[in-house]
């Protein structure tokens, strides 16, 4: 990527910019290959999902991720260029396509500012392929058009253009001009809108899983398997299918899901066809930044008391519960393991901690590392998905079990949803506590972490826990 930290995007002009893009043309042109142009801009004040709601495009892909109790988020529409992939080596395509198209990038503006410069986009189903007319592909990247952000109270615009051998020029220096004018001067209560009526749910119904079977038989049939030494656990995941009583508002939902759980990433996910994936995860698969990598274990799991005595007494049995603990175990493990084998070293605490959210409280431990110049978190990415926490151990034993006992897709469910930059930088959330919405139907999915001395009652009720946060978000009872 070349970058150019010029100020054509403040004091020199309109007419400077489209000199500016002239001469991308003009280079786009000698050598056969569009160029994309990427505009930084640090600004004031901006909320990433207001600016999101308000140019809300219901056939454009986006993406919006924010972990709200630390200051951050991060949200971009529109793509500019686009790739879909599928198969084991879904990752390494990815990284290549998005490397030959930082080659030809130019960057200009505040690039000092937090989530300067392009920023890439991208989501992962569970499983390495999917269905032919799944909603999403098995692997899916996309480069915005805008973008806005925060971290630290700095707040920052992108704008990202393409620009082709025979482009028009002044729609171009026209558009990027205008985007420039609304960030930096952004106006909420130009696209504040009336409340919207409550939601009621017309139907509900659980997905049977394959041969027939209800989660709780699924479970027992895990239990067996496991005792039999096929594997050591799995994570079972049910869905519930909803229809609403009008359209779904995802980013509505999102509003209340990142007030609630401010120690989740609150994620949202659209298509072109306007399906969405949306949801409030506990667990980062992994985050890169200035040469380290952060991971964390997230297993073993009870829901919160309905006093400070009913609490605390479930906090204290569950880290004493042996079943928990060793459930979790198997997560950091692998985690640590896997990493190792990519030549780093990986450091944890020696026992878990606490996780503490709205309705329920999980095992938690994190671990870091440090890394070469040369990482890219697409390699992690690769390494680490899905973790025992998704997925179970041993992992290929467990993800095929898991295909053929739930008998449906996943989709998104468990897969990845995050972001990447042009230093091989950025963060994925594992898309769990989510659903898929299109229009005035909605698909919840939830799981529980299957091991030995599981009760199949006991999981089929932590799941409801977990799909009842979500219902209320959306406006369910």
């Amino acid at each position: 990527m070349k970058s150019l930290p010029t100020d054509l995007h403040r004091e020199a002009g309109r007419e400077a910019l489209r000199t500016f893009l002239e001469a991308c043309r003009d280079e786009a042109e000698d050598d056969g290959h569009y160029k994309i142009v990427s505009i930084s801009l640090a600004t004031g004040y901006l909320d990433a999902l207001a600016v999101l709601d308000s140019i809300y495009e219901p056939n454009a892909w986006h993406f919006y991720g924010e972990w709200a109790g630390r200051g951050e988020a991060i949200a971009g529409a529109e793509a500019v260029v686009m790739g879909e992939w599928s198969g084991p080596d879904r990752f390494v395509r990815m990284r290549d396509c998005a490397d030959t198209i930082l080659e030809h990038t130019i960057a200009v503006g505040d690039l000092d500012a937090s989530f300067s410069g392009p920023h890439f986009f991208a989501g992962f189903s569970f499983a390495d392929t999917v269905e032919a007319d799944a909603a999403f592909p098995a692997a899916v990247l996309f480069l915005p058009q805008w973008q806005v952000s925060v971290r630290d109270n700095a707040f920052t615009a992108v704008a990202n253009c393409r620009v082709d051998a025979d482009a028009d020029l002044d729609a171009l220096t026209d558009r990027i001009w205008s985007a420039r004018d609304k960030f930096n001067r952004f106006k909420y209560e130009d696209s504040a809108s009336a409340a919207p009526d409550k939601l009621e749910i017309v139907s509900q119904s659980d997905n049977i899983l394959a041969q027939g079977r209800g989660f709780q038989e699924a479970v027992a049939l895990a239990l067996e398997e496991i005792n039999q030494g096929l594997y050591e656990k799995i994570v079972l995941a049910r869905s519930r299918d909803l229809t609403f009583s009008g359209p779904c508002r995802p980013l509505s939902t999102l509003h209340g899901l990142r007030s609630r759980f401010a120690n989740c990433y609150a994620f949202s996910f659209q298509n072109e066809t306007g399906d969405s994936f949306i949801g409030a995860t506990p667990e980062r698969l992994v985050r890169v930044e200035q040469g380290k990598l952060v991971t964390e274990a997230i297993a073993g799991s009870t829901p919160r008391g309905s006093d400070p005595a009913e609490d605390a007494a479930l906090a204290k049995g569950l880290l004493e519960s042996e079943k928990d603990q060793r459930e979790h175990r198997h997560v950091v493990d692998s985690i640590l393991n896997r990493l190792q084998a990519l030549g780093l070293q990986p450091e944890a605490a020696s026992s878990p901690r606490l996780l503490n959210l709205a309705n329920v409280r999980h095992l938690w431990t994190p671990v870091s590392a440090a890394l070469p110049e040369s990482a890219h978190i697409l390699d992690y990415v690769a390494e680490l998905h899905p973790t025992p926490a998704v997925g179970g151990t041993p992992r290929e034993q467990a993800v095929t079990r898991i295909l053929e006992i739930e008998g449906q897709s996943r989709s998104l469910y468990a897969g990845l949803i995050g972001w990447f930059n042009h230093r091989g930088e950025g963060e994925f959330a594992v898309a769990i506590r989510s659903a898929w919405v299109r229009s005035n139907q909605a698909r919840l999915y939830a799981g529980a972490g299957i091991v030995q001395g599981s009760d199949p009652e006991k999981e089929y009720s932590e799941t409801q826990v977990k799909m009842n946060a979500l219902l209320l978000a959306m406006g369910g009872e």
